[in-house]
């Protein structure tokens, strides 16, 4: 069969076919089409709106008989039935067939190549083919010719599906087969469904090869010391791992196998809002350069340089680059075995301390926790902070039960030694809207001093709420910031609000209390 054909994807175009345009070819198209615009030193600019956002009540996994015994069932897997896959599989084929142009990129996920997926995106759009060329690895011009595709993505982004025939919840769908091996996403122009989609089938593929599947990001030391960082949006996953002083493995996604470490994607996709050179240089340096993708940013309409402050289209703006872009990058996207794990988490409550460190049994029920805070102001009717509680620091990502990855998560912890901290990026001296946010030069310094080896033998003191060993003293980081509860101006109303994020971790963890033993369950924070 040629390779060079949609026949196998069910697809028989009457427009023309783009196979495999290089960065210049598929921006080119998509100004030509009008599909953004360029802003001020050559990133290219979408505007996805009303979707800006992930749309994880739209998403669908086809319950085919080889996989229904292994799905986690419920709201984050909703089951389709398989008669439904075929009836939408057949009109987003149409949908397609119609098109006067399709453009297809060939990629890769998984950087080892023993544990690699082969990928075939489809799609109308040549921006979104620049995204997806950006996120995932790029196979030479020597490699396409043999490309046999494992998984598709149909990418129908105006096609807008009805509820009553295709089985979803909305006009937007998000459907996995993996009977069909093929991925269907429609009704929606943000271009985190194509990433995040990949994501899901990793993390069912993995662990059926005995590699633990993460939502975390990765980096190296100087002296080939590994660390991972766990955490969901606007945890600092991405901007801490972006250490001047370390070389990047990856922002997101990675899988820990038999050999070490390796990152699933070939590129990274930040949020941008405030997004400064001085905060964040490695990052802005990005947004500057030819090839970037840029998300929901705003423009000045005179000069086209982009307002990173400005949030009016929405406050989840992103850039998407490819690796290569982070000069400290790790060539390969691959790593040995960790010597340190960070859980981190954006506590709005402002009670959890800025670094403490993490016994095997409360690793293993702050994982399964996977805790952050939505803040006051960020959605229509928040008025007081509320917590989220993502299992395994992406729930919305999983598709096996979340204590099958914790199970691995455990084993791999103890076979390799690594230690476990807790790194709160959220607020202290009091709630969203009294305290402050942590500064990030104090939390650089924090988790150098732990990458280090510096706070080994370091005194601690217990919280005595959660149970955490907190350090004493770090370099270049005042005493008081690492006893929250000192920092508040009324210790009362920190206790109070202690009390409420310990129940609320308790309630939670009810879920998981049968599925693990008692000295996990007894991790928790002291209610």
């Amino acid at each position: 069969m040629d390779n060079r054909s949609l026949t196998a994807q069910g697809i028989r175009p009457a427009g023309c076919v783009h196979w495999n345009l290089v960065s210049p070819e598929l921006i080119q198209q998509a100004v030509r089409r009008d599909e953004g615009m360029l802003a001020d030193m050559g990133p290219f600019v979408a505007v996805t709106s009303p979707h800006t956002g992930r749309s994880p009540n739209d998403k669908f996994v086809t319950m085919d008989p080889d996989v229904a015994q292994d799905v986690w069932w419920g709201k984050v897997n909703q089951p389709v039935s398989p008669e439904n896959f075929g009836v939408l599989l057949a009109d987003v084929q149409a949908y397609l067939n119609g098109s006067s142009d399709l453009f297809v990129q060939d990629l890769w996920a998984g950087a080892d190549p023993a544990h690699r997926l082969s990928v075939r995106f489809v799609s109308p759009n040549a921006w979104h083919m620049q995204f997806v060329r950006n996120m995932f690895l790029r196979p030479t011009s020597a490699d396409l010719p043999g490309f046999m595709a494992n998984f598709t993505v149909l990418h129908a982004p105006e096609m807008q599906a009805d509820p009553k025939r295709h089985g979803t919840r909305t006009s937007t769908f998000i459907v996995l087969s993996f009977a069909k091996r093929t991925i269907l996403i429609g009704g929606t122009r943000y271009a985190g469904e194509l990433k995040k989609s990949i994501f899901t089938v990793m993390n069912y593929l993995m662990p059926k090869q005995n590699v633990l599947s993460m939502h975390c990001s990765a980096n190296v030391g100087e002296q080939g010391d590994t660390a991972l960082f766990f955490g969901l949006s606007g945890t600092g996953k991405t901007t801490l791992s972006a250490d001047p002083h370390r070389f990047l493995v990856g922002d997101d996604e990675h899988g820990w196998s038999d050999d070490g470490i390796f990152n699933f994607e070939g590129g990274c996709y930040a949020k941008a809002i405030n997004l400064s050179a001085d905060g964040e240089p490695e990052i802005y340096r990005t947004t500057q350069m030819f090839g970037t993708v840029l998300e929901n940013v705003v423009l000045n309409p005179q000069t086209r340089q982009v307002d990173f402050a400005d949030q009016s289209i929405t406050e989840n703006t992103r850039v998407s680059y490819p690796m290569h872009y982070i000069k400290r990058h790790v060539a390969g996207g691959r790593a040995g075995h960790p010597k340190n794990v960070i859980f981190l988490t954006a506590d709005a409550f402002g009670v959890l301390p800025p670094i403490a460190a993490l016994s095997r049994e409360q690793a293993m029920y702050y994982f399964l926790s996977g805790y952050t805070a939505k803040v006051a102001g960020t959605e229509r009717g928040v008025k007081e902070p509320q917590a989220t509680f993502s299992a395994c620091f992406g729930a919305v990502f999983l598709v096996w039960h979340p204590s099958r990855y914790a199970e691995m998560l455990g084993k791999l912890l103890e076979r390799h030694d690594a230690r476990v901290w807790l790194v709160n990026t959220g607020w202290t001296g009091g709630a969203y809207g009294v305290g402050s946010r942590m500064k990030l030069g104090h939390t650089r310094a924090m988790i150098r001093a732990a990458l280090s080896g510096e706070l080994t033998g370091v005194a601690t003191t217990t919280d005595p709420v959660f149970g955490l060993s907190v350090p004493n003293s770090i370099r270049d980081v005042p005493v008081n910031l690492l006893s929250p509860r000192t920092t508040w101006a009324d210790p009362k109303a920190y206790d109070a609000q202690a009390r409420t994020l310990a129940e609320m971790f308790a309630k939670n963890f009810e879920q998981f209390a049968e599925g693990v033993n008692s000295a996990v369950r007894s991790a928790g924070p002291r209610v």
